[in-house]
C-alpha cells in the first residue's frame, strides 16, 4: 500500500506542477510540457527496456529516434511524380544493387575455403559493387536533387495517413537496431556504448546529406496531421461558437483542442506500450532477461542463448524509441535533422531513466515526465532567480552581467544536481525496481 501511495504521491506532484504552469504561465505551455513528456515517457520505457530489463548500455539512441523521424517523411508526405521520372528508379536501382554486393560477399566468405582465393573474391566483388552502385546511384541523386530544389529536391513518401508512419517508424529504428546488433552487441558494455553512439552519428549525417531522401538540412515543413490545423478551427462557426460560450477567443481555443488531442493520442500510445512492456516484465521472458543481465556466465550454463535475447530486447526497445521519433515529427510538423543532438535524445533520457528508477516501467514514465518539465522550465525560473540575486547590484556591474548570462547553462546543472542527488539519496530512482 505504501509503494501504491508513493508513486500516486509522485505522479501527483508532476501533475501539480504542469497545472502550475497552467494557471501562472499559459495552458498552452503546459500542454506543450504534457504532450513532450508522454512522448519523453515513450523514449524512457525503450530504454529502460534495454537497460533495465538486459543491461545493455545504449547511447545511440538519437539514431533511433532520428529513424523514426525519417519515417513519418518516407509514409506521410506526397510522393514527386517528376523526382520519380528523373531518378527515383534508378535510387531504388542503386539501392539494391548495393544490398546484393554485401550478399554476395557474404556468401563467398562462407562459402569458400579460407585462403588467397577468397580474399580475391572478395575484393573483387566488394570493388566492383562499389564502383557499379556509385555509376548507377550518383546520377539518379543529381537527377532527383535537381527537382525544384528550393521546395522539394527529394523523392517524397507515399501519401499515406501520418498514423501509419508510428509503427512504421517503430519498424524502421527495428531494422536499424538488427543490423547494429548484429555487429555490436557481441562488444564488452562500454565498447557497445561507444558504437552505438558512433553508428547514431552516421545515421544523423545519412540524414543530413543525403538530400533525395529527406531534403538533408533544407528540412521537410508541412507534414501532415492526425489532427486539424488551427486555422480551420477558426474558420469553423460551431468552433467558434462554442469557444466564445467558454471565454475563449477563436485563437487561443484552436491552439489548446489541437494539443489536447495530441495529448490524448500520445496517451493511448503511451498506456499500450507500457502494458505491453508491464506484462513482458512480469512474464517468463522478463524473469529470464532479468537472470540474464545479473549474470549472464550462470544464464549460459542454463542453456539460454545471452546473444539472441541481447538482440531481441534490442530491437524492441529501439523500435519504442523510433515510434516516439515518428509521434514528435508529427507533433513539430516538420524533420529538421539538425536537431538531433545526443544531449537531448540520448543523455536527457538516461537522466529519466536513471532518476525514475532503472528496471521499472513506471519509474521511467515518471521520469520522463518530471525530467523533461525540469528541462523546460528550469530556464526561466533560473532567470528570475537570478534577477532576484542581483536585485541590489548595480547596473554596470561585471558580477551582474555574469549571472544574469549564465542562466543559459542553468538546464545542464540543475539536471547534474537532481541525478547527483537522487544517486546520494535513492541510488536505484525514484520508484526502484522491486
Amino acid at each position: 500500500m505504501s509503494d501504491m501511495m508513493k508513486k500516486t504521491g509522485l505522479f501527483g506532484l508532476v501533475a501539480v506542477l504542469i497545472l502550475l504552469t497552467g494557471f501562472m504561465q499559459s495552458w498552452n505551455t503546459a500542454l506543450q510540457i504534457l504532450n513532450m513528456g508522454l512522448i519523453s515517457a515513450i523514449m524512457a520505457l525503450g530504454v529502460n527496456l534495454q537497460w533495465g530489463f538486459a543491461g545493455l548500455f545504449n547511447v545511440g539512441v538519437m539514431g533511433f529516434v532520428a529513424l523514426g523521424g525519417l519515417a513519418t517523411v518516407l509514409v506521410s508526405t506526397r510522393p514527386i511524380p517528376e523526382a520519380w521520372s528523373a531518378g527515383g528508379f534508378g535510387i531504388l536501382l542503386a539501392l539494391v544493387l548495393g544490398a546484393a554486393t554485401i550478399v554476395a560477399a557474404i556468401l563467398a566468405y562462407t562459402r569458400m575455403a579460407k585462403g588467397k582465393g577468397r580474399t580475391l573474391a572478395m575484393l573483387v566483388i566488394l570493388v566492383g559493387g562499389f564502383f557499379l552502385y556509385r555509376w548507377v546511384f550518383d546520377p539518379a541523386v543529381g537527377a532527383v536533387e535537381a527537382i525544384n530544389p528550393a521546395s522539394q529536391g527529394n523523392i517524397g513518401g507515399l501519401g499515406l495517413p501520418v498514423l501509419l508512419a508510428w509503427p512504421v517508424g517503430g519498424l524502421l529504428a527495428a531494422g536499424g537496431a538488427w543490423v547494429i546488433g548484429k555487429t555490436a552487441l557481441g562488444l564488452r558494455s562500454d565498447y557497445l556504448a561507444i558504437a552505438t553512439l558512433g553508428i547514431a552519428e552516421i545515421i544523423i549525417a545519412v540524414m543530413k546529406n543525403e538530400d533525395w531522401l529527406a531534403r538533408g538540412v533544407k528540412n521537410v515543413i508541412g507534414l501532415p496531421r492526425p489532427v486539424p490545423y488551427e486555422v480551420d478551427l477558426q474558420a469553423s462557426p460551431a468552433f467558434v461558437e462554442r469557444a466564445t460560450s467558454l471565454g475563449l477567443d477563436a485563437t487561443t481555443a484552436s491552439t489548446l483542442w489541437v494539443k489536447l488531442l495530441y495529448a490524448a493520442l500520445f496517451t493511448v500510445v503511451l498506456l499500450i506500450l507500457l502494458w505491453m512492456t508491464q506484462r513482458a516484465l512480469h512474464s517468463p521472458w522478463g524473469r529470464m532477461m532479468r537472470a540474464i543481465r545479473d549474470n549472464e556466465v550462470a544464464a549460459e550454463a542454463m542453456g539460454k542463448n545471452v546473444t539472441r535475447r541481447h538482440l531481441q530486447v534490442f530491437i524492441l526497445g529501439s523500435a519504442i524509441c523510433g515510434i516516439a521519433g515518428a509521434m514528435m515529427t508529427t507533433l513539430d510538423g516538420q524533420l529538421t535533422p539538425g536537431t538531433y543532438q545526443p544531449l537531448r535524445f540520448t543523455f536527457l533520457i538516461w537522466v529519466m531513466v536513471i532518476v525514475g528508477g532503472s528496471g521499472n516501467n513506471i519509474g521511467a514514465v515518471l521520469g520522463g515526465f518530471l525530467i523533461w518539465f525540469l528541462w523546460v522550465q528550469v530556464e526561466p525560473l533560473g532567470q528570475w532567480l537570478m534577477q532576484l540575486i542581483t536585485m541590489g547590484m548595480a547596473e554596470d556591474s561585471a558580477l551582474k552581467a555574469h549571472l544574469l548570462d549564465s542562466t543559459a547553462h542553468m538546464r545542464l546543472l540543475t539536471m547534474g544536481l537532481v541525478l547527483l542527488l537522487v544517486l546520494r539519496f535513492s541510488p536505484r530512482g525514484l520508484i526502484p525496481e522491486k
